[in-house]
């Protein structure tokens, strides 16, 4: 809680609005003239000031620095060479870690190349599911191995569950069982998930499914679909499986109206592994909270990011890593927010969608 001042608080600020920045005592990182503005091939970065950015006296780095060590274990070129400092700085305190970012990094705050700041977040997660090694029992939707393809598109969603031939490719290609379609959907549309496999034998074991390939059809939004129908006006997960509980019958229609379907490999998750997420297109395993999702046209894989949002469903102020990618996430100022795993998880990335900006933080 703030103390009291003698001079009247500032508004709040308005709904969707990032969070103001806090102005940290000027430092090596606010010293001197501010480079050229760096342009990227979907944004382009404005040098400012580390006052600019809201909360950065405020932050818990030392959550984002586990972030940051991955990124290492494949780092991009502009950062190669500040790995071992990173890697050092790993027990250092937060004030420790916040001078030398200053010191070593400058800040650029990411616009689209038409001058816009302002952006969009939403999250993703990893769903877990129960599953079963066999059919039966309630288990009836299978999750898939790659196939050979002999075309590209594959067949589409319909297709895979509907024609002979397509079902005749992936006999014997199933890696698990999971009882409810939309609950696969949700696994096919995150690319990767978590399964807790009841074996034949009776036995459990916790696996990871990571993205393995796609039929290579076009990705369609099912909120999308059903704003487009009328049927609703709440687009997010809860609000779709609150419309699919209401009508039952057209489970079907809805799943393919995504034409998309995505196959997977299974991996062992062992005990570290399960402290971390799935692996983003970086090749780093995603850390949640602290891993985000980006166009890497605007924001090279990699970059560590200042992030602020504001809205309904979250307050972030904090540092995060550029490790991934999405077929969604198109855009200057545009960022999927790693979540986690589970149910509460879910709960969050399904519903934020909500105001965003962005400032790279680049070597000096």
């Amino acid at each position: 809680m703030l103390g009291a001042c003698s001079t009247p608080p500032a508004p709040p600020p308005a709904p969707g609005a990032a969070p103001r920045a806090t102005s940290p005592a000027p430092g090596p990182g606010d010293a001197g003239p501010l480079p050229g503005v760096r342009l990227q091939a979907k944004s382009r970065w404005v040098p400012v000031r580390w006052g600019e950015l809201p909360g950065f006296t405020d932050d818990a780095l030392h959550e984002a620095w586990n972030a940051w060590l991955r990124s290492c274990e494949r780092p991009a070129p502009a950062f190669a060479a500040l790995c071992a400092e990173v890697r050092q700085l790993s027990i250092a305190s937060g004030e420790e870690q916040r001078a030398w970012m200053a010191a070593r990094l400058q800040p650029y705050r990411i616009e689209a190349l038409d001058g816009s700041a302002e952006g969009l977040l939403t999250g993703y997660y990893e769903p877990l599911l129960e599953a079963a090694r066999q059919p039966g029992g309630g288990y009836a939707v299978p999750l898939y191995r790659l196939p050979p393809m002999e075309r590209k598109p594959w067949y589409t969603r319909q297709q895979i569950d509907t024609l002979p031939e397509a079902q005749a490719q992936l006999a014997g290609r199933a890696i698990a069982w999971v009882r409810d379609p939309v609950d696969a959907l949700v696994l096919h549309i995150q690319g990767s998930g978590r399964l807790r496999i009841t074996e034949p034998d009776g036995s459990q074991r916790l696996v990871r499914l990571a993205y393995a390939g796609s039929n290579d059809q076009p990705y369609q939004s099912v909120g999308r679909w059903l704003l487009d129908q009328g049927a609703t006006r709440d687009a997010t997960w809860p609000g779709i499986k609150a419309w699919l509980a209401a009508n039952p019958q057209r489970v079907n229609e809805l799943l393919w109206s995504n034409p998309r379907y995505v196959f997977f490999r299974e991996e062992p998750l062992d005990a570290l592994d399960a402290g971390f997420g799935p692996r983003g297109a970086q090749g780093v395993a995603l850390t949640p909270g602290r891993s985000i999702a980006v166009d890497k046209g605007s924001i090279p894989y990699g970059t560590p990011v200042w992030l602020a949002s504001s809205g309904p469903q979250t307050q972030l102020a904090r540092l995060v890593l550029a490790q991934d990618t999405g077929s969604a996430i198109v855009g200057a100022v545009r960022a999927d927010y790693f979540t986690g795993w589970g149910a509460e998880a879910g709960e969050l990335a399904g519903r934020l969608k909500q105001g965003l900006r962005l400032w790279a933080l680049w070597p000096k």
